[in-house]
């Protein structure tokens, strides 16, 4: 059987604390999917009104056949981490099952732990997406020899936060700078 080729994939969890939906998301999500940038395996938004209604809403890209492959990959490589070569067959077979239920990891006890974690008028998305555009650089890279070592995402938050911890170890070394160059008294 020939290998599935699967992008990198990519969880993301955001929070709202004053959820304003609009459908903005969703056509965004729909653009970027129709264009074959990324395909969605898993969406679960839960939002919870200002009385402690929950609303739920449940998405994915995947065919039932799909949903068993992921599945059965997924729980192939976690529980071959957790056990070796046994753990490996038997996560593919749980994986394939809880998939084939359209359970990809959140039960609905995980739904009810985040329902009640999540203050009143707020809500939480949860997205699995995979990156379509990386495929072929991904191949290339393995055919290459390469291994991939680190991964992270970078932000502009994270940048600006990056650009304020350089600004105060600059004022410190030239502060301590000057201060060697002072003569003693």
């Amino acid at each position: 059987m020939a290998e599935v080729m699967y992008g990198p994939m990519q969880m993301l969890v955001i929070a709202f604390d004053k959820p304003e939906f609009h459908g903005k998301i969703r056509r965004e999500l729909e653009s970027v999917m129709e264009k074959g940038v990324i395909r969605l395996i898993d969406l679960l938004l839960l939002w919870k009104d200002n009385d402690g209604n929950v609303t739920a809403l449940e998405a994915s890209q995947l065919d039932e056949e799909e949903r068993r492959r992921f599945g059965a990959v997924i729980g192939g490589l976690i529980g071959f981490g957790a056990g070796g070569e046994e753990g490996a067959r038997t996560g593919t077979e749980e994986g394939a099952l809880a998939a084939a239920q359209e359970n990809y990891g959140i039960t609905e006890e995980d739904m009810l732990e985040i329902t009640d974690a999540i203050p009143e008028g707020t809500a939480a998305l949860i997205l699995i997406i995979e990156h379509l555009w990386a495929k072929k650089l991904k191949q290339a890279l393995r055919d290459a020899g390469g291994v991939l070592v680190s991964q992270g995402m970078i932000t502009p938050e994270l940048l600006i936060l990056v650009g304020e911890e350089l600004a105060e170890a600059v004022k410190f070394a030239e502060k301590k700078r000057g201060s060697e160059a002072a003569p003693a008294v």
